[in-house]
């Protein structure tokens, strides 16, 4: 349970924060000045810490200095008036997580700790390899003994402790993000912050500003400057998840930063120095993107000083007894089941079925045949048909490395069987009726997204899923597309589905 540190001597924002954050989520302990603060921290050592800069006994600045000497890892998100805003640039320029204007809106305050909190718990939570023993229920241990896992654990046992940008290449589910933790859990950097950063999940408009910042004024929207990941990161790990989806810009910038430590902020001219490592990963073929000028080649160069290439579950068969003792172990309390392993003929399926989807897949799976178990053994019939079967449902459409889209005559003859006709017109007015009353203080972004979400939809089915055609309809590259369609939770089948369509 993640624990929060509030330090503020305004009694009702202490007030609000322990009844914001419920005691079954989070544990939340108080503090009424610098002092007090700086105790509890180094004895509790808080997952986040909440800190006001204005405090009875001491400046929050030196307050914040202090907790960094005490754990520089934990994320500070600060308190501040309009008039202290400028301070508070300052502190995140030293490494705070974020700061919170008055008056405090309750849903900004929770995103943003939630967010903390994560960022706490991949810095702090070490990314262990099993040993020999049995492996443990945790989430986050690096299971496996065959040839090939052995092989990644000796690279990040060489390229830890170096100062150098590694690359991690991977099949989506096969653990990058785990291997990126484990190197900077292992490196000469582990005391300082590790951020991390899914660059397909963010707009590509807003990830410049995301990575590099950007000064008020800068865009539209731009009400604040705004201190990004390189700068708040400076001195410790930035992991760069799916960095395949990058524009070409933003790499340029990327590269800048590798190659001599600084850039610019959006809008800004004042040149900035940071002292990041980088750890980037992905899943898509990178050499080829470079060759093909999709990617630029000197930034390749650059990250692929040393590179780990993770290997896809159907090739480390062997570590499958493990993996699923290690997730009926991991699983079996959550879902209130007492599975204690499963039966040979169970683990004979399993070896037998491709995992396309690999660890990911694995996991979902073991979730589900749990569900549907009844006693202490893992038998067949509590596995999924596709799994018992040996052939994986229908996969998704994909592009391939290069972009180029799978779709093709199945997709009409999908549509066609699901129904896919005009759609239904969107009721704006209900939508907006409903989320005022729920009083969303959000509403803008919100609207935008079920508009991008019809509109994609929509021309992806006329396209029958080709992501080509469709990019070329509205008007945007297919790298901006497939961010689109990942951020907007659309699939793509034999049809195009949205998250929201109920199954009929």
């Amino acid at each position: 349970m993640p624990s929060i540190l509030v330090i503020d001597d305004e009694p009702s924002i202490l007030h609000a924060f322990r009844r914001a954050f419920d005691s079954s989520e989070y544990e939340v302990a108080t503090a009424a000045a610098g002092a007090a603060g700086l105790e509890l921290a180094e004895s509790s050592r808080p997952d986040v810490v909440v800190l006001d800069l204005n405090l009875p006994d001491m400046n929050g600045m030196d307050v914040f200095r202090a907790l960094r000497r005490i754990d520089a890892r934990i994320p500070v998100l600060f308190i501040t008036g309009h008039g202290t805003t400028e301070t508070a640039i300052e502190a995140m320029k030293e490494g705070a997580f974020d700061y919170l204007l008055k008056p405090l809106k309750l849903a900004k305050v929770r995103e943003l700790v939630a967010r903390a909190a994560e960022i706490s718990r991949l810095s702090r939570e070490p990314a262990l390899v099993a040993g020999d023993a049995a492996p443990s229920d945790r989430a986050d241990v690096l299971v496996g003994r065959s040839p090939a896992m052995q092989e990644v654990y000796k690279a990040v046992g060489r390229v830890a402790p170096q100062d150098l940008a590694v690359l991690i290449l991977g099949e989506s589910g096969t653990g990058k993000e785990l291997i990126a933790r484990a190197i900077y859990q292992h490196s000469r950097r582990a005391a300082e912050p590790f951020l991390a950063v899914n660059c397909a999940a963010i707009p590509e408009a807003l990830l410049e500003s995301e990575l590099f910042g950007h000064e008020r004024g800068a865009f539209t929207g731009a009400d604040r400057t705004r201190i990004g990941k390189f700068e708040q990161c400076n001195g410790g790990t930035l992991f760069l998840d799916e960095i395949g989806d990058m524009t070409p810009l933003t790499q340029a910038k990327v590269l800048r930063v590798l190659q001599d430590g600084t850039f610019e902020r959006v809008g800004g001219n004042a040149l900035i120095r940071s002292n990041v490592r980088v750890i980037a990963a992905t899943n898509r073929d990178l050499p080829r993107l470079a060759t093909a000028g999709v990617f630029r080649e000197d930034l390749y160069y650059r990250l692929s000083v040393f590179t780990i290439a993770l290997p896809p579950l159907r090739e480390r068969i062997e570590d499958l007894p493990l993996l699923v003792d290690h997730f009926l172990r991991r699983f079996s309390p959550e879902l209130h089941k007492d599975v204690v392993h499963a039966s040979p003929e169970a683990l004979e399926l399993i070896r037998r079925y491709p995992w396309p989807g690999n660890i990911r897949e694995l996991q979902s799976m073991i979730k589900w045949s749990l569900l549907q178990a009844q006693g202490p053994i893992l038998l067949p019939d509590f596995l999924p048909e596709a799994v018992r079967s040996g052939e994986p449902p229908a996969a998704e459409g994909q592009a391939d490395p290069l972009g180029a889209d799978r779709a093709g005559a199945g997709a009409a003859a999908g549509a066609e069987a699901h129904g896919a006709g005009p759609e239904p017109a969107v009721d704006w007015e209900g939508f907006l009726d409903r989320r005022l009353r729920e009083g969303s203080e959000d509403l803008h972004a919100e609207a935008l997204a079920l508009m991008e979400r019809t509109l994609l939809t929509r021309v992806l089915r006329e396209t029958e899923g080709n992501q080509v055609q469709a990019a070329r309809i509205l008007g945007i590259t297919r790298g901006s597309l497939r961010t689109k369609i990942r951020a907007l939770g659309l699939r793509i089948e034999r049809s195009v589905w949205s998250g929201d369509d109920q199954a009929g």
